[in-house]
């Protein structure tokens, strides 16, 4: 639970980023170049390149000299090929594993779990728990949160009266997870006893036996596969699993990594009259989803996606960013998650941060020059320039940002000097689906694959919030044209309804 909940009225002055252009920190640039030289060895193929272009540009004479000479001095020919040898072996033994994203399925409750804003009031008011001053809240809330008619809640939920336990969180779970697998699997057409490595991602529920062993025990995994579950990571969890399995995929050779991204409702719906807590009803939905990676070099023609690079920004040394998003107990033992009024500031910071040590990596060479001459001159010369905002648009084509809520997209539209264009993947399917926590990013992704928008070639950025504080980043490169007469996902059926004028103030 964390800056999707931005468009609480808690304290007006502070619902807008930080300004990105007026206070980026030189330390976080030295970090993005600190990642482009540690992560790849990309200086040993330059070299290469290098070689091979002095090659080409000598003449057969000139070669022949060379070998003439060489001929005769055996010792600087054995130097030569142990060096090249040498420098060839560090290379492949070193480099890592590409990582390629196989394919992906998002979830999609069937129709009976669907939630109007009519429904929601009037399960609000029947559960009896709100005053009316509350309810009046939770509904300005919806009016302003970016959300439509056809989001979904678990039948525990949506029961009159509800019926939150053990027992129907489980059946929540099974149906999130078990639905988006059973899809994937039957799309990728890989055994469930193939997959090496299984990563599930839940922030507030978490049973024992783990949400990672009921997938194990479900789908009769393999007895050696590396299990991991995720937990209290907030809506930014689903790339944290991302980039987990791709340091494993590093360590276990021709592997598949299955990836579940989810969080749970059932019994995390606030029942009391907290209002910093209550924001949270109005905007999670329920939804989930699922992904499979691999490094076997026989998928790479298949494949949708490569994994170019991961940034994970935290700020939980800070204790004003550690304490921003807290689950706790109300007054009256109600447990909900309590939003702090530094929330947007906070999570601005953390933005800046993580697309400040980003920008080294993906941005091009002009850019960079420009950017880094024009920070120099304020930060160390103290000249007084006009701060330059690299144009992330020149190295994405498609941006993937949390759809946490409306006003958390506004600003970050705002920030980046994105287009609606760039912004409705994630604007529609707030609308549509609600914000599904750390799966909301796959929806978005599936919304422009569905739309037929995603080329050989292009680069996708996927960027998420979560507690704690944190900021993580996934840049995707995409392996073919992705032909939407050829996809199922959620959005292929409705897909021509889209993208859709989303009101201002909704009527309930």
């Amino acid at each position: 639970m964390e800056a999707s909940t931005v468009s609480t009225p808690l304290n007006p002055t502070s619902n807008k980023l930080p300004d990105y252009k007026k206070s980026v920190k030189l330390k976080y640039v030295k970090l993005g170049y600190h990642y482009l030289i540690s992560h790849g060895l990309y200086i040993f193929p330059l070299i290469v390149a290098v070689i091979a272009a002095q090659i080409l540009t000598t003449s057969l004479q000139d070669l022949y000299n060379i070998w003439d000479n060489l001929q005769y001095d055996f010792i600087s020919v054995i130097l030569c090929s142990t060096l090249l040898v040498s420098l060839f072996t560090i290379y492949f033994i070193t480099r890592p594993y590409p990582v390629y994203l196989i394919d992906f399925s998002c979830y999609k409750p069937e129709e009976a779990r669907r939630c109007t804003m009519k429904i929601f009031m009037e399960r609000s008011r029947l559960n009896g728990s709100f005053s009316e001053e509350n309810l009046e809240f939770q509904k300005k809330i919806l009016q302003r949160s970016g959300l439509g008619d056809n989001t979904y809640l678990p039948e525990a939920v949506l029961k009159v009266p509800p019926n939150p336990s053990m027992s129907e969180a489980r059946k929540e779970a099974e149906l999130v997870m078990f639905g988006a697998i059973d899809e994937l699997l039957a799309k990728t057409k890989v055994k469930p006893k193939d997959i090496g490595i299984l990563i599930v991602n839940c922030s507030l529920f978490n049973p024992t036996p783990s949400l990672s062993a009921m997938v194990i025990n479900h789908y009769k995994l393999r007895g050696n596969i590396a299990s991991y579950n995720l937990g209290g990571m907030g809506c930014s969890a689903g790339l944290i699993a991302i980039d987990l399995a791709k340091k494993l995929l590093q360590l276990h050779p021709s592997s598949y990594a299955l990836v579940v991204s989810m969080e749970n409702i059932t019994l995390n719906w606030y029942v009391g009259n907290d209002r910093s807590k209550l924001v949270s009803n109005c905007l999670f939905r329920m939804g989930g989803a699922t992904i499979l990676l691999s490094n076997k070099f026989t998928e790479r023609r298949r494949s949708k996606y490569r994994l170019v690079h991961t940034v994970r920004t935290h700020k939980g040394a800070d204790d004003k960013c550690f304490a921003c998003v807290t689950q706790e107990a109300d007054a009256n033992g109600s447990i909900g998650v309590t939003l702090s009024k530094e929330l947007m500031a906070v999570a601005g910071e953390a933005l800046k941060t993580n697309i400040t040590t980003l920008g080294p990596l993906v941005l091009p060479v002009s850019e960079q020059l420009l950017f880094f001459a024009t920070l120099i001159g304020r930060k160390l010369l103290k000249m007084k320039l006009k701060p330059y905002i690299p144009d992330f648009k020149l190295a994405f084509e498609h941006f993937c940002i949390h759809a946490g809520g409306r006003a958390v997209l506004d600003e970050i539209e705002k920030n980046l000097q994105l287009s609606e264009w760039h912004m409705e993947p994630s604007r529609m399917t707030l609308y549509r689906f609600g914000n599904t926590s750390s799966s909301s990013l796959w929806y978005e992704l599936a919304y422009s694959e569905s739309k037929g928008r995603v080329r050989r070639g292009d680069r996708v950025w996927q960027i998420a919030f979560g507690s704690g504080f944190k900021c993580n980043s996934a840049v995707w490169k995409a392996m073919k044209s992705i032909k939407p007469d050829k996809e199922k996902n959620p959005w292929i059926p409705e897909i021509h309804q889209f993208p859709l004028e989303v009101p201002k103030v909704a009527n309930i």
